[in-house]
């Protein structure tokens, strides 16, 4: 019933990538800084890479 797979770090960055960045660019768009949007959207992405390695084998 349950397939474990291994993900493609790739499709891990940009799913992570989508989803920080809709929020980065609702934030931009409310008046924060582009430059603080676009680290909310790295840090976001990291974080969720290294949540994906260590926590999802």
């Amino acid at each position: 019933m349950y397939k474990n797979t291994t993900k493609d770090p790739l499709v891990a960055a940009v799913t992570a990538a989508m989803g920080a960045g809709t929020v980065a660019c609702i934030s931009v768009s409310q008046g924060q800084n582009v430059f603080v949007g676009i680290g909310i959207t790295i840090f976001a992405t990291a974080l969720a890479l290294i949540v994906d390695k260590f926590c999802f084998k």
